[in-house]
């Protein structure tokens, strides 16, 4: 008898060595031209400064995008195993699924009517 684990053991070091082999070719391999802009530290955009402009505020933007990577995100993990239980789960699935797309318009709305989905 094997232990029912070993092959999700095996697969966590594959991509673990996956994972550090291509950052460690990368760093290797990879072009060494840094100038300027390339060490500076990045924060959304927005250049740094010794002092917050504005008392240190983000943009609305900066929210808006990442809401909108949760919303989506959350959406697909959760649609996915439906999907492939759909005929098993009969119609308790599609009243909980239906449910849950409604719950998650609310967040799809208030995004939208703040411009989040408008790109300038």
């Amino acid at each position: 008898m094997s232990n029912p684990y070993v092959p999700i053991l095996v697969l966590m070091g594959v991509a673990a060595v996956l994972a550090l082999g291509g950052v460690g070719a990368s760093a290797i391999i990879g072009p060494k031209r840094y100038n300027r802009a390339k060490l500076e530290a990045y924060e959304c955009g927005i250049d740094p400064t010794p002092h917050a402009v504005g008392g240190g505020r983000f943009p609305i933007k900066y929210y808006l995008v990442a809401m909108s990577f949760i919303i989506f995100d959350i959406e697909v993990v959760f649609m996915y195993p439906w999907a492939v239980d759909f005929a098993e789960l009969a119609m308790f699935g599609v009243v909980a699924m239906m449910t849950f797309l409604a719950l998650i318009t609310v967040p799809f709305v208030y995004e939208w009517r703040r411009g989040g989905f408008e790109w300038d």
